[in-house]
């Protein structure tokens, strides 16, 4: 049998969809294929824990010698495993096979496989990801539910930042279904702001599972209240048709622009600037963002100006070689900056506004390497009644278009600070 198959067979296992894609190419070498005629007892009450068998074709039938209740037995068919326990453990109950029945077998020395550091790379050490990488990684906690955290070097803005509530939902929607579906949409709504002093519990509803096709539904929960709701659709890659009618905006070269961190070093000597604005900026404390960002065009003053911006942006660092993380860390980058855009054109001195995002959606057109270079083109067409929209469009290094956004975002005038009451004598 091909080995490709049985990665195949491996990445439909709800048990193993956690793990890298690299870890199902390892154990796929590793597996031990059994195969038993019906009646045959595959594994008997009492008998030592040699293996996790996954069940490739044929059912199985689980009983125990405590309860011969007919309707108390369970049946097991493709996909289900068995033999999930500790090494030295016994098993609790008799399983047989109904039918010809075929197993793959993943002796107990090679389980170690089945809990890596990291849900994205299982060959590398976690010191050696990339910050970005380390926001992304959840903690499995049961097949469909999974918990992630606000790490301190992580961007915050008060609350949990949008794109990483949006990356986070799309990293557990993208451990349920198999290595080979990739996310080509997703549309998020954003219900509460998220404390960034609690963890997030994802729970993910397989709504669909096709040949081509699989849809899943996450919710972001947080002191038992849903924060954030997000739905994605994945996708089996295949050859069809082509075309881009759009072009790349014509911009400078990445390599061309100064850095955040530059052009935060020229705001400190720049002499044209006011002496209290470099001083503030001296007072802030400066982290920097695990998405490296480089203006296309300036923008500082505090007038109107009009709604659109480009900018490049990539992962810093090296990301693992996990095409489902690369989508995660574009979806984390797209909410940077996107909503503010709809505010340039009201702008005025001296006037104090506020942005929250409501929803958002992303349409993957082609591959994306989120380590190289990605051009933001950022427009806003409108905006009314208290919500600004605006729409995105990032292009890989060639000019190539990946992928389309949209997000509608609440903008506002910033309440003045509440004064305390006064004391009435």
């Amino acid at each position: 049998m091909g080995s490709q198959k049985v990665i195949e067979f491996l990445s439909q296992v709800p048990l193993l969809q956690r793990l890298p894609s690299s870890s199902h190419r390892k154990i796929s070498k590793l597996v031990e294929f059994k195969h038993y005629e019906s009646g045959d007892y595959i594994v008997k009450e009492g008998d030592s824990v040699e293996g996790l068998y996954f069940i490739w074709d044929g059912q199985v039938e689980v009983s125990s010698s405590s309860n011969m209740d007919e309707r108390n037995q369970i049946l097991l068919t493709k996909y289900d495993y068995f033999g999930y326990g500790s090494t030295g453990s016994t098993h609790q109950v008799n399983i047989v096979a109904l039918s010809r029945v075929t197993c793959f077998v993943l002796a107990n020395k090679y389980k170690c496989l089945l809990e890596p550091k990291s849900i994205w790379n299982a060959d590398e050490t976690p010191e050696n990801f990339s910050l970005v990488e380390h926001i992304l990684h959840l903690e499995p906690l049961e097949v469909n539910i999974f918990r992630g955290f606000t790490l301190p070097d992580a961007p915050k803005f008060r609350q949990v930042f949008g794109g990483q509530l949006i990356g986070q939902a799309l990293a557990a929607a993208s451990k349920t279904v198999d290595c080979f579906k990739l996310v080509h949409s997703l549309h998020a709504t954003f219900i509460i702001a998220g404390d960034d002093t609690v963890p997030i519990l994802y729970q993910v509803e397989r709504v669909r599972d096709g040949n081509s096709f699989a849809t899943r539904r996450v919710e972001a929960k947080q002191k038992g209240s849903v924060i954030f709701s997000l739905i994605a659709s994945f996708q089996k890659e295949e050859i069809g048709f082509d075309h881009q009618v759009v072009s790349m905006p014509p911009v400078p070269s990445p390599d061309s622009l100064a850095s955040m961190e530059e052009l935060r070093e020229r705001s400190l000597t720049d002499p044209r600037l006011p002496p209290q604005y470099r001083n503030r900026v001296a007072r802030e404390m400066f982290v920097p963002w695990p998405i490296e960002i480089r203006f296309c065009e300036l923008n500082f003053s505090q007038d109107a100006s009009k709604p659109s911006l480009n900018y490049w942006f990539r992962a810093r660092g090296k990301l693992s070689d996990d095409a489902a993380l690369h989508r995660c860390v574009v979806a984390y980058a797209s909410d940077l900056i996107f909503a503010n855009i709809s505010l340039n054109p009201h702008k005025k001195r001296g006037l104090k506004t506020t942005s929250l995002s409501l929803d958002h959606s992303m349409w993957f057109h082609r591959p994306v390497k989120a380590d190289d270079w990605i051009l933001y083109a950022i427009e806003s067409p409108t905006a009314f009644g208290g919500r600004g929209l605006c729409t995105g469009r990032m292009y890989n290094i060639k000019g190539e278009l990946i992928v389309t956004l949209t997000q509608e975002a609440l903008i506002r005038k910033a309440r003045p600070p509440q004064q305390p009451p006064k004391p009435r004598l």
